[in-house]
């Protein structure tokens, strides 16, 4: 299950978003840091229409989303890196996610106190991002320690990572995320067990208030920037209107949506922006018992994506019988999407799309 850590200062909006995402106040949302103590976890159905149509075309009463699991860590705050505020322990947890959402303050309010006394984006991120290097450093330093002394009665077998780890050191040490080293896949491989912080990707939550969640404000402005510049994610929310929309039904959270001028949710928004960060595509099965969706990464083939229902589909995979999801839509029926020539039958060459309503075949 794709893992993603909710971080910031405090006071930004964090634990307010993360109780909407999970649609239920678990974590303690208050107006002081480090309010959250350890980290909250909620497992969070992701919104796909596209369900409830393939469940009316093939008449189940079961669907099953695909989930992804937020994790709500504790504001981190200058010094952090160096055990500041509730500082390393925190720090430690966001290493076991695949991704991070940065919430940043984008709205002004004198009753929310700010950590650093006024609202300030660009500098708040800098804040957030600089702790997380200099923890990075600190990881990359003690692993070039150990291994330089091994490294001299092993010289081949520690090149590449005393190469990779020198190239880190470099670009950490001016306080730029491992990411702006451009690691190759090879490099990255021999220093994956770091699960360095500043290589995971980051989306930037800007949070604003209700009524500038459709034009956004000189703030978001500055984020969107930031975001451009790093090839990170930005997308505008208003974790407040997120806790209220989690309390109301389908149809009265879009009637709420339309009238502040915006057509779905930060929520979905954020999703879809994870989705896109990490290359994810979503596909389908579809039967009279349940349609679900599976989550699998963009280039998979189809003995992959089988195998991400069972091992033993992928072990004695023959085919897969595969139709578009559109336009199964359009046909209205399986055996309707067969006669007009769209279902098709995949072999193990097939590279998985998103949408893909599949069927797999497999030898026992």
């Amino acid at each position: 299950m794709l893992k993603t850590g909710i971080v910031g200062l405090p006071n930004v909006g964090k634990s307010t978003l993360f109780n909407a995402l999970v649609e239920a106040a678990q974590a303690e949302a208050a107006n002081f840091p480090f309010c959250t103590i350890e980290p909250n976890t909620g497992i969070v159905s992701v919104p796909d229409e596209r369900l409830d149509v393939l469940a009316r075309i093939v008449s189940s009463r079961t669907i099953i989303p695909t989930r992804i699991e937020y994790v709500d860590i504790a504001g981190l705050v200058r010094g952090a890196s160096q055990g500041e505020g509730l500082g390393n322990q925190f720090l430690a947890h966001i290493r076991q996610v695949d991704a991070i959402v940065h919430v940043v303050r984008c709205f002004e309010n004198g009753d929310i106190v700010h950590v650093d006394g006024s609202v300030d984006p660009v500098r708040d991120i800098s804040t957030i991002n600089l702790e997380l290097a200099l923890s990075d450093l600190g990881q990359v330093d003690k692993r070039l320690q150990k291994i330089s002394k091994q490294s001299k009665v092993a010289k081949e077998q520690y090149a590449l990572e005393i190469d990779t780890l020198t190239k880190l050191e470099a670009v950490l040490n001016e306080g730029k995320p491992a990411r702006a080293a451009g690691l190759n896949d090879e490099e990255l491989t021999t220093i994956a067990a770091l699960e360095l912080l500043t290589l995971k990707p980051v989306i930037y939550a800007a949070n604003v208030s209700d009524a500038e969640l459709s034009t956004g404000n000189a703030y978001t402005q500055q984020v969107e920037a930031l975001a451009k510049e790093e090839n990170a994610q930005m997308v505008v929310i208003c974790a407040q209107l997120e806790a209220e929309l989690a309390e109301l039904d389908k149809e009265e959270r879009q009637a709420y949506l339309s009238e502040l001028g915006v057509t779905d949710s930060g929520i979905q928004r954020m999703i879809q922006a994870t989705y896109e960060l990490l290359g994810l595509v979503t596909f389908f099965t579809a039967g009279e018992k349940e349609v679900r969706a599976w989550t699998i990464i963009k280039g998979t083939t189809a003995p992959g994506a089988a195998g991400t229902i069972h091992t033993d589909f992928e072990r004695g995979f023959i085919r897969a019988q595969t139709v578009a999801y559109k336009d199964l839509v359009t046909a209205g029926s399986n055996s309707a999407a067969r006669d007009k020539g769209w279902l098709r039958a995949e072999g193990k060459e097939y590279i998985v799309k998103d949408g893909d309503v599949m069927h797999f075949l497999f030898n026992t």
